[in-house]
């Protein structure tokens, strides 16, 4: 949104700093969790959240990053069994992940509100580049788009896999993950394998992409 001329970068950087401290304050540290579940289909992890669920507590996937590949978010105990649940089922692989807080699932309302009420003290803008947004997996066209969009991101979950196949469906042939790490390179190969793919982990490789004629 910076680079689209939508946000100002102080005013983005004010945003990702309160927004990691709300997250952190909407869930007591321990009581959520996040847990990766490969192996099992979309709909497969949905029915396993239904059914893991304990009552009055939350379970949802919260980022389908690759086909066979979903991270689900709620309570902890609520995701305990669930992986106990999913590696019966089939599951070639069903672990908490290191997290401080259950990301992307309706724990994180609380912290969407205060976001909603910072964004409203701030300027946005129509974006000058298209930029996709990964809630409803379509283009911003304006102020009140982005900062819905913004809001919703943080409990409902990131539909990473149908972002990089609307991108195919547009053409896309090139994939820049800017910033460490190779992880949503990996993603994509597995969700686009005809795309390709360039990691930015450090300055070199920073240098080398901008060389490139990726036109």
């Amino acid at each position: 949104l910076v680079c689209a001329k939508a946000l100002a970068f102080k005013d983005a950087i004010r945003l990702v700093a309160a927004r990691g401290q709300f997250m952190q304050a909407a869930v007591p540290a321990g009581e959520g969790a996040m847990a990766a579940i490969v192996g099992l289909d979309d709909d497969k992890v949905k029915i396993l959240c239904h059914e893991a669920v304990l009552p009055g507590e939350i379970l949802t996937p919260a980022n389908y990053n690759s086909p066979g590949q979903v991270v689900i978010a709620g309570q902890v105990a609520s995701v305990q069994k669930a992986i106990s649940m999913a590696k019966a089922a089939g599951a070639r692989l069903a672990k908490l992940l290191p997290v401080s807080m259950p990301s992307h699932c309706a724990l994180m309302k609380p912290a969407a509100i205060k976001l909603e009420t910072l964004l409203q003290s701030m300027t946005i803008q129509a974006p000058t580049i298209p930029v996709l947004n990964n809630v409803d997996v379509s283009f911003y066209q304006n102020a009140e788009a982005i900062c819905d969009g913004l809001v919703r991101q943080l409990y409902m979950p990131v539909r990473w896999v149908e972002m990089i196949q609307m991108l195919v469906r547009k053409d896309m042939q090139h994939v820049v993950e800017c910033g460490p790490g190779k992880v949503l390179t990996g993603l994509n190969k597995r969700i686009a394998p005809d795309v390709t793919g360039y990691s930015t982990g450090d300055l070199a490789s920073l240098v080398s992409i901008l060389n490139l004629n990726l036109n």
